[in-house]
C-alpha cells in the first residue's frame, strides 16, 4: 500500500420519480427511478489496518451493521478480490445520512468506500470500472458514486446522467425507527397483487424540468422568465409507486406529509422505500419555515434542511497517497 489515510464524502439521494413494475423471476423490480443528490453526506475514511473492520460514529451509529454485511465492507472485499489484495482496511463512516430512511445511506457508503479503498491501494479504477462493481454491490450504489442526477433503469443500476439547471431546496422529515426495503417492496407486491401493473417509464415532464431547472418548461405563455431553477415545474411530477406499501405500513407518514405541505411545501412524498419524508420548497427561506413546522408538530424525530443536485462520492483529503 502506498497509503496511510484516504476520506470521501459521498452523498445521500432522493428519488423525484420511481415507478416500479411488477416483480421479476429473480424477485427484483424492472423500476425508472430518477434519482438527485442531495447535501446529506456521510464520509467514509480508509486506513491500512491488520485485518478489515467498520466501525462508524454519529446519529443511529449503533444500527449500522459492523460486519461483512455492510455495504462498505462488501466494497472493499469486491474491489480487493477484483486485483489480488488483501483487504487488510479500517472502513471508518461519519453518519450523517438517515439510517434505513429510504436516502440510500448504505448504498452510500459502499461507494464511498470503493472509491477510497481505489486511492488508497493506488489502484486508478476508471469510473465504467467503478460503476461495474457498484452495479453488483446494489441497485442504488452506481448513482451513489456518480451523484448530481440521473435516470436510472432495470433494477436502477443503468445509469443515464440529466442535467440540472438550478437548485431545489428541499426538508427531509426524519421518522423514528427505519423501514425495511425488503419490507416495502413485499408491500407492494401484496397491495397490486392481481392487478396489472404496467412497465415502469419515466415521465417525460419530469426529465424536461430537471434538465432545464426552469418553471416555465410546462407552461410556453411564461417562456419569457429566466431559469432560475423555481422547482414549480418540478413539484406537480414528483412521484412514489413505493409511496402506498411505505403508508400501509407506516400509517403516521401520512400525518407528517400533511403537515409539510401545509406550511407550504410545494409537494410531498416519501423519500424512496421510507420512511423519511421528502418536501419541495421554492427556496430555502420556505424550507426552514417547513422544516419548523414539521419539528413543532412532533410528527418527526428531526427535520433537515438542504439542496440539489449534489456532487458524487469525492476524495476530501489524502495522506500519504503517492
Amino acid at each position: 500500500m502506498s497509503g496511510t489515510e484516504v476520506t470521501v464524502r459521498v452523498p445521500a439521494k432522493v428519488n423525484v420519480q420511481l415507478a416500479v413494475g411488477a416483480a421479476r423471476p429473480d424477485g427484483f423490480h424492472d423500476l425508472a427511478n430518477v434519482f438527485l443528490a442531495v447535501g446529506l453526506y456521510d464520509e467514509i475514511t480508509v486506513t491500512p489496518a491488520d485485518e478489515l473492520r467498520v466501525t462508524c460514529a454519529g446519529p443511529d451509529a449503533h444500527q449500522v451493521p459492523l460486519d461483512t454485511t455492510n455495504l462498505a465492507a462488501r466494497a472493499a472485499l469486491a474491489l480487493a478480490e477484483r486485483h489480488g489484495i488483501d483487504p487488510r482496511v479500517h472502513i471508518h463512516i461519519d453518519k450523517d445520512i438517515p439510517v434505513a430512511g429510504g436516502m440510500a445511506g448504505g448504498s452510500a457508503d459502499g461507494a464511498g468506500a470503493l472509491l477510497a479503498c481505489d486511492a488508497l491501494w493506488s489502484l486508478g479504477s476508471s469510473e465504467a470500472e467503478l460503476l461495474a462493481i457498484c452495479a453488483e454491490l446494489g441497485s442504488d450504489v452506481p448513482f451513489s458514486l456518480l451523484g448530481g442526477a440521473a435516470l436510472g433503469v432495470g433494477r436502477g443500476e443503468r445509469l443515464t446522467p440529466l442535467d440540472v439547471g438550478g437548485t431545489f431546496h428541499w426538508v427531509f422529515a426524519v421518522a423514528d425507527g427505519g423501514l425495511s426495503t425488503p419490507a416495502v417492496y413485499a408491500e407492494f407486491d401484496r397491495l397490486t397483487s392481481g392487478t396489472d401493473v404496467p412497465l415502469p417509464t419515466a415521465d417525460p415532464a419530469l426529465l424536461t424540468a430537471l434538465r432545464t431547472g426552469d418553471p416555465t418548461a410546462l407552461a410556453p405563455a411564461l417562456l419569457t422568465a429566466l431559469r432560475t431553477g423555481d422547482p414549480t415545474a418540478l413539484a406537480p411530477t414528483l412521484t412514489n409507486d413505493l409511496q402506498p406499501a411505505a403508508l400501509s405500513l407506516r400509517p403516521s407518514l401520512a400525518t407528517t406529509l400533511t403537515t409539510g405541505t401545509s406550511a407550504g411545501a410545494l409537494a410531498a412524498l416519501v423519500s424512496g422505500s421510507g420512511p423519511t419524508t421528502a418536501f419541495l420548497t421554492k427556496d430555502e427561506e420556505s424550507a426552514t419555515t417547513v422544516a419548523d413546522a414539521l419539528l413543532t408538530s412532533g410528527n418527526c424525530r428531526t427535520a433537515r434542511v438542504t439542496s440539489s443536485p449534489a456532487a458524487g462520492a469525492r476524495v476530501v483529503s489524502s495522506q500519504g497517497i503517492g
